[in-house]
């Protein structure tokens, strides 16, 4: 389970689940290795292991085959992924996004795209309800798929908690000096390294800024700081820093766990996050909740997202990216107001509020009833609910 996305995803609401019901039997099927990464969980809290780890036939039969073991009333799949025409019990499935299937996604060819779209979309009809993690993604799924609205569902994700316990230390940042080699100031990037991120506009915005702010006499030491995976497979990045003249000024620190990256995020002077398209965008929440004023997109999610407590901007247009940036770090006003919305903002979005909703929907699957009318379960009609 990662520390990015879908793991994030899963980890947290199974937590919250589990501290909000312990009425239902859940059981959770795959990876014991994983299932142990969530987290002490109440004894109406199961683990199956899946020894299939994958998407071939064997994997989905074993599946298949253990549903129909655990007499399952209901199975929440935390993800799109490609299932076998039937299963044993009704589905809800979590969308985080539809980027494979904007156009020019990761090269596919027209049948190649045209089979995923039919998988897809078959997958997505048969769900008894589709949880979207925005209004945007639940636009995109009913257009995209037409999948009548009522059987969409938006349930925000949230931050992980951990991201919520206070603001670095002079210890914290001389972990982040002495470990990292950290000097300040800095940009701070944290996210995937992915074309749709963005990060080649990105890193020539910070070119850019540097020689306006070389003009002003104002932060001649400013870095840019970029967290995420390998970087292995994006030597377009190495040759955009080098190519732009920004190759002392930019660092890329691969993965860093929660507990560091907390670090970056408090004592970071702007995080900017332009990126093409997002399904959530949890990044942006992250660095509010430190207090860290952001810099991102006016597309796909993020204005949904953020609100109104960042600057947002064309992600397209290099040089707005540049201007808003500007902006940020060296008007004072501006940057104490996107401080305090900020921190709302990440108020917003809990993962028990969004734990509540699932059960409900849930519910309403299993009994096939509104989730405000369905009583109390005895023992014998609770649901066995996967998660």
């Amino acid at each position: 389970m990662t520390e990015f996305g879908i793991g994030t995803y899963t980890r947290n609401v199974v937590r919250a689940l589990g501290r909000l019901d312990r009425n239902s039997k859940y059981f959770l099927i795959g990876s014991p290795e994983k299932v142990k990464e969530i987290g002490p969980l109440p004894p109406n809290f199961h683990t199956v292991p899946l020894l299939e780890q994958d998407t071939t036939a064997k994997g989905y039969f074993e599946f298949r085959t253990i549903l129909k073991r655990l007499h399952c009333d209901l199975v929440h799949i935390p993800h799109l992924f490609w299932l076998p025409r039937s299963l044993p019990c009704p589905y809800v499935m979590t969308v985080h996004d539809l980027l494979e299937h904007m156009s020019g996604s990761r090269g596919q060819s027209g049948l190649r795209r045209s089979m995923h779209y039919q998988f897809t979309r078959r997958v997505l009809k048969g769900a008894a309800r589709i949880f979207a993690v925005s209004q945007f993604s639940k636009s995109e799924i009913e257009q995209l798929f037409g999948i009548p609205s009522q059987r969409v569902e938006v349930v925000y994700n949230a931050i992980d908690e951990r991201f919520l316990h206070g603001h670095a230390s002079d210890a914290d940042r001389q972990l982040i000096a002495e470990r990292y080699l950290v000097t300040y100031p800095f940009l701070l990037y944290a996210g995937r390294i992915s074309p749709h991120k963005n990060l080649i506009r990105i890193i020539e915005a910070f070119s850019a800024l540097r020689g306006e702010l070389e003009k002003e006499h104002k932060f001649p030491d400013l870095k840019l700081i970029i967290i995420g995976d390998d970087l292995s497979g994006h030597p377009d990045l190495r040759r955009t820093v080098i190519r732009s003249g920004v190759h002392n000024e930019v660092r890329f620190f691969g993965f860093v766990p929660i507990d560091v990256l907390r670090i970056f995020y408090d004592v970071a002077n702007v995080f900017i996050f332009p990126s093409l398209y997002e399904g959530f965008g949890l990044p942006p929440l992250e660095a509010m909740a430190h207090g860290t004023p952001v810099v991102t997109s006016n597309t796909s999610s993020l204005p949904e997202v953020v609100g109104n407590a960042a600057v947002l901007v064309n992600p397209e247009n290099v040089f707005e990216i540049m201007r808003a940036t500007h902006r940020v770090l060296v008007d004072q006003a501006l940057r104490e107001k996107l401080r305090q919305r900020g921190y709302e903002q990440a108020k917003r979005f809990s993962w028990d509020s969004s734990a509540r909703r699932i059960l409900r929907i849930y519910k309403e699957v299993v009994s096939g009833k509104e989730g405000d009318d369905v009583p109390e379960a005895t023992e014998a009609e609770r649901p066995r609910l996967r998660a």
